[in-house]
């Protein structure tokens, strides 16, 4: 006998483990795309040889217009009334995953050895390309967590799995590609070129990355297709699309999102978090290449530090049930404070020993990220409750957008201005490899006062100004008509 489908009072499945696994997959499908975003700085200033301070301004200029094109696509879905067969937001998903499928290799072309005026052409275009595909997906994919569910702890649960999709999507890349495309330089005769300190030169095989890219972005559409195809929505659409909202506003819609204090810390914590991210990641992989003088086993690494992500994610769910989602974002940047002090401080040298305390630091540090980052889409979900909440309004891709705004241009000052502090202490990137002591020993400071800089603006968003703590979104969850400790059936508990 078939089993019986469990359905809610509307006739759809109740919220279970396919739903996390299903939205997990959404954001693996992003990071199929996004994880090599990380790389572009290298590919471009050391293989492309576009030239470093170019770069930075490349990367600010396309990174403004990122920026910019959220909210517009983020209000343009707001304002779309059409009648979808299943929802408006996965439409967009699937529309945005099509053109994936290519994109993201489009912004690792290949031509090392064309003129710098079509070196510009070739990373514009491919990264105004690739952008215009990512945010059609990515914008409608955070709003759709608020539509799954209205349960808090099924929108920590939902929080939580996407982390475990965007941990997994970051792994595969992370792990699996340093092995593909570092290469060691060698000479006209095929021997090894050597440092200044003796040892080998690794360069960056950019021909390698952009097949990689292409792979990437064929698992990314496969991914995407599974979520959209089992995604349930349960929470009544009709009062989300906020048929009669009056015209879009720029300006208004900018300025009910400052006053949205949950909104507001949330994405000045997720600022400090892709500053630690993002505008570490460059200087990390040149920490490891001309520090460390192994650039193949950073992603193992790398990887061995989220095991307290892995850990914690599991238990996310009855965590947020028992103390709140606020109070523990706050300790787990805490601890993110507290690692990054000892990055700074402790004796990291370049050797085994050094490397001990590097990853020892990493792992306290990613236990702090990962508390903070398997609960913060739930935080953005709830931020679109208390517009509502004080407004009176459902603006779900309008608030989601602003947010990836801002955390879009910390996505792209951040690297910009990280390169440009790269190049004030000595590193070329032309020289691959082939940095001084100087620079590596830069390298390793800059890196640890990064990472302690994203986990005090961390802490900041979230501990002073994020307002919803256990006790406020309790009261905020029944004026809306919402119970905080809705009961979980137990045959779908996680």
């Amino acid at each position: 006998m078939a089993k019986e489908k469990r359905l809610d009072a509307n006739g759809v499945r109740k919220f279970g483990i396919l739903d996390s696994i299903s939205y997990a997959a959404g954001d693996f499908g992003c990071n199929m795309s996004f994880a090599l975003k990380g790389t572009l700085t290298i590919f471009w200033s050391q293989f492309m040889g576009l030239g470093d301070s170019l770069y930075a301004l490349l990367l600010i200029f396309v990174q403004i217009w990122d920026a910019i094109n959220d909210p517009l696509i983020g209000s343009m879905i707001d304002a779309d009334r059409r009648k979808y067969k299943r929802n408006k937001f996965l439409a967009y998903i699937w529309a945005g995953s099509l053109g994936l499928l290519v994109a993201g290799a489009l912004c690792f072309i290949p031509v090392p050895n064309a003129p710098h005026i079509i070196k510009v052409i070739v990373f514009l275009a491919g990264y105004v390309i690739w952008d215009a595909f990512y945010t059609v997906a990515n914008v409608p994919y955070g709003s759709l967590l608020s539509l799954i569910s209205d349960d808090v702890k099924d929108r920590a649960s939902l929080s939580a799995w996407r982390s475990v999709g965007s941990m997994i999507g970051n792994m595969v890349p992370m792990v699996i590609l340093p092995f593909l495309i570092w290469k060691d330089r060698v000479d006209a005769n095929g021997k090894p070129v050597l440092d200044e300190a003796g040892d080998v030169i690794k360069d960056l095989q950019g021909y390698n990355v952009f097949w990689a890219a292409l792979i990437m972005g064929i698992l990314g559409f496969i991914s995407f297709q599974f979520m959209i195809r089992t995604t349930k929505i349960r929470v009544d659409t009709t009062v989300k699309l906020n048929e009669n909202t009056e015209k879009f506003n720029v300006f208004k819609a900018f300025g009910n999102f400052i006053k949205n204090r949950p909104a507001v810390g949330a994405t000045l914590a997720a600022m400090g978090m892709f500053i630690g991210m993002q505008g570490a990641a460059t200087a990390v992989t040149v920490l490891f290449q001309t520090y460390f003088k192994n650039p193949e086993i950073s992603g193992v690494i790398q990887l061995f530090s989220m095991i307290p992500i892995l850990c914690f994610t599991p238990f996310a769910r009855k965590a947020v049930a028992k103390f709140g989602k606020k109070e523990l974002c706050v300790f787990g940047s805490l601890c993110s404070v507290v690692a990054g002090v000892g990055l700074v401080v402790l004796p990291i040298t370049p050797d085994g020993k050094g490397l001990i305390i590097y990853i020892v630091c990493q792992l306290i540090y990613n236990l702090g990220l990962g508390i903070y980052s398997t609960v913060s889409w739930a935080l953005m979900g709830d931020a679109i409750d208390y517009n509502q909440w004080k407004t009176g309004k459902r603006e779900e891709g309008i608030v989601y957008s602003l947010h990836s705004f801002f955390r879009k241009l910390a996505q792209g000052a951040g690297p910009s201005l990280v390169l440009v502090i790269m190049v004030a202490l000595g590193y070329v990137g032309e020289n691959g490899g082939a940095q001084t002591a100087a620079v590596a020993l830069n390298m390793r400071y800059l890196v640890a006062v990064l990472f302690l800089v994203s986990a005090i603006l961390e802490f900041i968003g979230l501990a002073v100004i994020y307002n919803l703590d256990k006790k406020t979104l309790a009261k905020m969850n029944a004026e809306l008509g919402r119970g905080e400790e809705t009961p979980v059936p137990v045959a779908v508990e996680e």
